[in-house]
């Protein structure tokens, strides 16, 4: 289960539905993995299209809560000149207050892995709700999403802490070295960061220049792929979906690495943070190296 916000991302060429959670739910779908989205939308015409957005995905839509007081979620993108992205969210958005209910903890009983991150724990009520299941003790996979000015160095302490698999960006890497006091050189760092939480895997992108894991007491580095970026929103998302199948799937730390980059680089040459994913072609980034 991905918990956490779904929101409508608006860009320069048009609006598409995301947030990390949903992202990442996405591709873990079209990877064959099952998954479900919980979060929370309002009562209105954006939160109908969410809802229908998620049925086409073939992603159970039960799980979306709505919320007759809060408005659905709207991110405005912008892009610089390299087609990097940044972001204005709106506040008090319908999933700041994604609620505990009967029918989520049942599921939970369920399932195996939670994946959650720091932006839908900006408000009080989504936060102690995601407290709540982590409480259960499922398999436990923390995506430190640092959005400015929603950033809470308490919150990204507790979520490390509860946390089995940790993914962040680079930058993201260099601010809790500095909050926690770890070594800001990677390769020490990220050991650090699952020796000081307890977590048994550690995960830093780099965008371009790729990614580097610490798995199984084992680092490794990949340097990524070099493709034509369109925009880069829900590249990490994309990431973070291969890289978890290929820990579901026992591969080496080299392959979980290569697949993850190919598939986060061919998300990047795409319209949007979820577009339709061809293995083909991604296939074809791994083999171009």
């Amino acid at each position: 289960m991905c918990i956490g916000e779904v929101l409508w991302d608006i860009l320069p060429r048009g609006k598409f539905l995301g947030g990390a959670p949903f992202n990442t739910a996405c591709h873990l779908k079209m990877l064959n993995q099952e998954v479900l989205v919980c979060s929370r939308v309002g009562d209105d015409q954006l939160g109908e299209q969410v809802i229908n957005e998620i049925k086409q995905r073939n992603i159970n839509p039960n799980y979306i809560q709505i919320d007759t007081s809060h408005t659905t979620g709207i991110v405005e993108v912008t892009l610089d000149t390299f087609g990097n992205a940044s972001y204005h969210i709106k506040e008090s958005a319908a999933w700041d207050f994604i609620e505990v209910t009967e029918y989520v903890l049942d599921e939970l009983k369920k399932i195996d892995i939670l994946i959650y991150g720091s932006l839908a724990q900006r408000s009080r009520i989504s936060k102690n709700t995601i407290k709540q299941l982590l409480e259960l003790k499922k398999v436990n996979v923390f995506d430190v999403n640092l959005r400015p000015p929603y950033i809470n160095v308490n919150t990204v302490r507790e979520s490390l802490m509860a946390a089995d698999i940790v993914k962040m960006n680079y930058d993201e890497f260099l601010q809790l070295a500095k909050w926690f006091s770890i070594n800001n050189e990677l390769k020490l760092g990220v050991k650090e960061i699952a020796d000081k939480f307890n977590c048994s895997t550690v995960c830093i992108t780099k965008g371009a220049n790729g990614a580097a894991v610490y798995h199984n007491f084992q680092f490794y580095e990949h340097p990524g792929f070099v493709v034509k970026v369109k925009d880069t929103v829900g590249s990490g998302d994309a990431f973070l979906a291969a890289f978890l199948k290929g820990i579901f799937d026992k591969k080496s730390n080299q392959k979980i690495l290569e697949f993850a980059n190919a598939v986060g680089a061919y998300v990047a040459t795409q319209n949007g943070a979820t577009p339709k994913l061809d293995l083909n072609i991604i296939n074809e980034i791994i083999e171009g190296g």
